[in-house]
């Protein structure tokens, strides 16, 4: 029987593939209007989406397929919908994470922020969270996460080994056992002598206490666990536990910083452009004053919540420690020792590291919102330059500029269209697509429309508590489901609803956009926390406690922001006309 079951088991995505779409076929059959039609395929989509029966990216072609044969929309415009804007930035952006990677800049960067901040096991975990977070915002969180968690297990190693070390001279020093590796040379056997006098006079019991192996001491505070053999302590484990933690839940805080942080806000900002062009309070001058109070705070918040779970809550010596330990130091000394290794900054790096720091400032003032932008300077051509042309004008450039003095018969350049493809998540640019095809389709149908009449009474709610229940709903469904996949669901419901209410539709998706990057509970959540549990010291459950302290903590730090400086910054309190104003969608894509 047990056979039979993991053999069928085994077919469950088959079964997925043919039952979900026989089972909701009576609804575009019984019901022949575009509206139930779109909505076979939206609920289509969301399971496979959400099941991963199909790879994400082939869930994200069924619109192409369906929307021509249900009379939606036409093949040549469903087509249009799968390269945008979007598109081209994320081209540029890869074009610098290439750049970063292959000549170890994000290293470095992560390494230098560590010595800064410190070695001590909180201050370690501070220092580590500020350096991925801080990684995260230009590189994807999955990229991010997989570059720092080897450097942290071997500061983890490192750090036990050094500990057990030290440990193992103090407790062996006073009981007399002699230990000539760690005299001084030539004075081993009066070292030894020494240490047999001391110990025949002392009483019977010492040598009865001192026979006891060493290991049960080090490992009498632990809980019987398989995992208990990697570490000395309890206080190991703890650690371990904490910065393994620490990596995934900073690489996608820190990705809510700017609008190319994570693909969520790429499909954020590209829906608001594609549906509301009159729209100008979306660009990365204005995200980036909004989200970043949000990501130090949530931030600094999980340092909190980490520290008290795994580290206990003596909080005044990880943040005034006058002396530093053998612990410690063995740690400073590793970091040391890891960036010291690195030599200076080569040619290549100082490239990077100048084209990244132009990038970041052409973004940001390209509209800063508060001030004119460069943009401003083509008065006649207002909108045509997106962030999407800063990314291609500098990714451009690392397939020109040399990466090293070029010869005759050899011409490299900073990065190569292989070294590019390796890192080009094509997935991503397919899934992208098909949510804006799936979101153009709710409008065209009417599917969109119908659905916030639906839920038009939700008007009679307070604002704040409407955004609350779309944060809860979002950032319980990203928990099971792919981030993009989710915000790609929900945009284009949330937004009509948001417009049948006369709520300006920011109000409701800017916090739904940010909920959708906390997904901490799990490792299947995302990505970031895959990585971390696979090395092997996170339970699913402290990831589970863990997770949902900080999923609390990020929907009410989002609904602070939104309620108080987002306001003004955003002009939340008003309805705008270009959301009144936007009428039919233009089906022809361009």
């Amino acid at each position: 029987m047990r056979a039979f079951t993991a053999g069928v088991w085994s077919y469950r995505n088959l079964f997925i593939i043919i039952l979900t779409p026989l089972l909701m076929l009576p609804l575009p059959l019984i019901v022949q209007t575009q509206v139930a039609q779109c909505a076979f395929t939206l609920v289509l989509m969301a399971a496979f989406w959400m099941t991963e029966a199909l790879p994400l990216s082939i869930t994200a072609l069924i619109p192409a397929l369906v929307f021509p044969l249900f009379g939606i929309m036409k093949s040549s415009v469903v087509a249009t919908m799968y390269f945008k804007d979007f598109h081209l930035l994320l081209l540029g952006i890869i074009c610098l994470a290439t750049s970063i990677e292959k000549w170890g800049l994000h290293r470095r960067i992560a390494l230098k922020l560590v010595t800064i901040v410190g070695v001590n096991p909180g201050m370690l975990m501070l220092g580590l969270m500020i350096g991925c977070g801080f990684l995260s915002m230009w590189l994807s969180n999955t990229s991010t996460a997989a570059m720092v968690m080897p450097i942290v297990e071997a500061m983890m190693q490192q750090v036990m080994s050094a500990e057990g070390q030290v440990s193992s001279q103090q407790e062996t020093s006073p009981s007399g056992i002699c230990n000539p590796t760690l005299q001084l040379e030539g004075d081993d056997e009066k070292q030894c002598e020494k240490a047999k006098d001391k110990t025949s006079s002392e009483p019977v019991i010492n040598e009865v206490v001192f026979a006891v192996p060493e290991e049960d001491h080090a490992t009498e505070a632990l809980p019987s666990s398989p995992l208990n053999s990697k570490y000395r302590t309890h206080r190991d484990h703890m650690m371990c536990k904490s910065l393994s933690l620490c990596i995934a839940y900073s690489a996608s805080i820190g990705g809510l910083t700017t609008l190319p942080g994570t693909s969520s806000n790429l499909i954020f900002a590209e829906y608001i452009h594609q549906f509301y062009p009159e729209c100008k309070s979306i660009n990365f001058g204005n995200w980036f004053i909004f989200s970043l109070p949000v990501s130090i705070i949530v931030l600094l918040s999980a340092w909190l919540w980490l520290h008290w779970l795994f580290l206990g809550s003596d909080f005044r010596s990880s943040l005034c420690s006058r002396g530093k330990s053998e612990r410690e130091n063995a740690a400073a000394k590793l970091i040391r020792d890891e960036y010291n290794a690195l030599g200076p900054m080569s040619r290549q790096e100082i490239i990077t590291l100048v084209i990244f720091l132009l990038m970041a400032v052409l973004w940001f003032v390209r509209e800063p919102g508060f001030m004119p932008g460069w943009s401003s300077l083509f008065p006649d051509y207002p909108g045509y330059a997106t962030d999407a042309t800063v990314a291609l004008l500098l990714g451009i450039l690392f397939f020109i500029i040399p990466a090293k003095r070029p010869t005759a018969d050899h011409y490299e350049t900073m990065i190569t269209w292989k070294e590019f493809q390796a890192c080009m998540p094509w997935e991503i640019c397919l899934l992208v697509g098909g949510g804006f095809a799936l979101a153009e389709g709710t409008k065209v149908s009417g599917l969109s429309s119908w659905v916030a009449e639906l839920m038009s009474p939700m008007g009679n709610l307070p604002v704040l508590a409407i955004v609350a229940i779309a944060c809860i709903i979002v950032t319980s469904i990203t928990e099971v489901a792919s981030n993009p996949a989710t915000i790609t669901i929900f945009l284009p419901i949330l937004s009509p609803l948001a417009e049948a209410i006369k709520v300006n539709p920011l109000y409701l998706l800017i916090p739904a956009t940010l909920s959708v990057s906390f997904s901490f509970l799990f490792p299947v959540s995302n990505p970031p926390n895959a990585i971390a549990f696979a090395y092997g010291h996170l339970s699913i459950m402290d990831m589970v406690k863990a997770g949902l302290g900080l999923n609390v903590i990020g929907v009410l730090v989002v609904l602070l922001a939104i309620s108080t400086w987002g306001m003004p910054i955003f002009d939340l309190s008003t309805y705008p006309e270009w959301a009144s104003s936007h009428g039919i969608t233009n089906t022809t894509g361009i």
